[in-house]
Order: C-alpha cells, then sequence, then structure tokens
C-alpha cells in the first residue's frame, strides 16, 4: 500500500486501552505493542517473550493464592502507561525493534509450565511489563492454560477497556492490579485513568482472586486522605481484599529518594482501619 494512498492516510482507532491511539496504517501505537496493518490494530508482540524466570508466587505479589508453589512468569514488552519511577522500564518502554525476544506460541508456553510442576509450578503468570496491550495472546494462552489445569494470573495496572476485559474474565484465576495512586491528577500525570483501572478491579474480584499492589511514590501516591479513600473504595469491594503497600526506590526517571518506612507503616495504619490484610512490601 501507497504511503500516499487514501487507505493508508486514513485514521484507526485502536480500542484496546482508554488512550484510544488514533493510527495511520504502519503505525505504532503509544504502548509499543500495537500497529495499525491492513485496516486494524493488531498485537505486534504476540509470542514475543523477552523475560521468563519460574518465580516464588509471591512475588508477583500474591499473599493469598496458592502460597509456598512457584509459578512460570513471562513477559514481552510494551505498556499503555508512562510512570516515571518505572521498575521494568528497558521492556516495558522498549521498541519492538531494540529487544531480544524468544518467540513462544501458546501452546508451548503451556507445554513450558506443564514441565515445570515438578518443580513446582503450579501455572502461567504474565508479568513484568503490562501484558495486556497483548491481550490476545494472553488470552489464547490462559485457554489452553485453563484446559490443562493450570493456573493463569495477570499481574497488571488495569488499562484495559471492558469489552477485552469480559474476554479475559472467564479464563483468569488470580489478578494483581497496580492502583498507582486515587486521584485522577495522579493518573494523569502517569498516562493513565483511575477510573479504568477501579473499573478492572471491581470486575475482576466477581470472577476471581484479586489482589491489590499500590506503589507509596513521594509526592504522588503518599497522601493520607488519598490512603483512605483508596482503602474505603477496596473495602467496598471486599474488606478482605489485600492491599500491598510498597515501598518505592529511584529507578528511571525518578530521582525522589526511597520512601520512609516510618510512613509506610503509617499508611497501613490507616488502611487496615478499612481492610483486613495489608501488606507491606520492600521493607
Amino acid at each position: 500500500m501507497s504511503a500516499n494512498s487514501p487507505a493508508a492516510q486514513l485514521q484507526i482507532v485502536c480500542p484496546v486501552c482508554t488512550r484510544h491511539c488514533r493510527l495511520k496504517e504502519g503505525d505504532i501505537g503509544f504502548c509499543c505493542a500495537r500497529q495499525a496493518k491492513n485496516g486494524e490494530v493488531i498485537s505486534i508482540s504476540y509470542n514475543r517473550i523477552t523475560a521468563f524466570a519460574l518465580d516464588p508466587i509471591e512475588k508477583k505479589p500474591l499473599s493469598f493464592f496458592r502460597p509456598g508453589e512457584k509459578i512460570l512468569s513471562v513477559g514481552s514488552f510494551g505498556c499503555n502507561m508512562n510512570c516515571y519511577f518505572c521498575q521494568n522500564y528497558d521492556i516495558a518502554r522498549a521498541k519492538p525493534d531494540s529487544i531480544p525476544t524468544r518467540y513462544i506460541a501458546p501452546i508451548e508456553l503451556v507445554g513450558l509450565a506443564l514441565s515445570m510442576k515438578d518443580e513446582g509450578n503450579c501455572g502461567i503468570a504474565f508479568t513484568y511489563n503490562e501484558p495486556l496491550v497483548s491481550y490476545e495472546y494472553v488470552r489464547d494462552t490462559a485457554e489452553i492454560a485453563r484446559e490443562q489445569g493450570l493456573e493463569t494470573v495477570v499481574v497488571t495496572n488495569g488499562q484495559l477497556t471492558t469489552r477485552f476485559l469480559e474476554e479475559l474474565l472467564p479464563l483468569i484465576t488470580a489478578w494483581n492490579i497496580d492502583l498507582k495512586a486515587f486521584s485522577e491528577q495522579a493518573y494523569r500525570r502517569l498516562g493513565g485513568d483511575l477510573e479504568t483501572t477501579k473499573e478492572t478491579i471491581r470486575r475482576a474480584a466477581a470472577h476471581a482472586h484479586v489482589e491489590v499492589t499500590t506503589l507509596v511514590v513521594p509526592g504522588l501516591s503518599d497522601d493520607s486522605k488519598e490512603m483512605e479513600a483508596e482503602a474505603k473504595f477496596l473495602a467496598s469491594i471486599d474488606p478482605q481484599l489485600p492491599l500491598h503497600l510498597t515501598r518505592y526506590f529511584p529507578r528511571y526517571r525518578s530521582t525522589e529518594k526511597a520512601t520512609d518506612i516510618a510512613l509506610l507503616h503509617e499508611l497501613r495504619d490507616i488502611a487496615s482501619q478499612h481492610l483486613d490484610r495489608v501488606i507491606l512490601g520492600n521493607v
């Protein structure tokens, strides 16, 4: 198709997340993992794995789902948010041609997971970068994994529109969802939408085991009133819903010093007035 043809100049709206990138033929979206091609927006990270490890499930973090077991954890590249403190920015913000990848089809990944059962593996976790920018790979792999009796875990920022979330809900047995902060202003700063993540938490909790993580970043997610509002919101879904309050360390483009541990304890005490299971991480 000629770059100057009428079809090449048409803009296609990516429907997967709330960014709704408007792309011309050949353009790659903000997430770096989806591209306009032949009149639709497709995943270009499908089958492409950049990170692969058999992890303790507590590292996801999941403290109340299959504790003491391990899970095969895989990541690709791309993300639809732009957190200035990203811990995995080398793959989350990577360009498609800038990072080595291993091609692993869904059925092959399930076979690898099954081969690790003797090592204590209970399933597959989609993690490290933002897995839902390639929700098709998660969906296709999870369908096969569930048929084989494997657990399926998604670690996500929750920035997925309802249409595609509904495809995944019957297939995922546990979620860890990042609730980056509890204000729209903070979410705009990170390039996301608070209400979308809240809705993902609500819907996922109605179908599967859910734990929530908030990285306590100075000046972004460390406000005591916002923490109380966050805890009340989560408690309205289920007071037993686990909340991980995790200590931030400077990374990527952030220079602010690490979160004060005394502040973490203060925020935990606030959240614990409404939630039964509040866990501190990275301390």
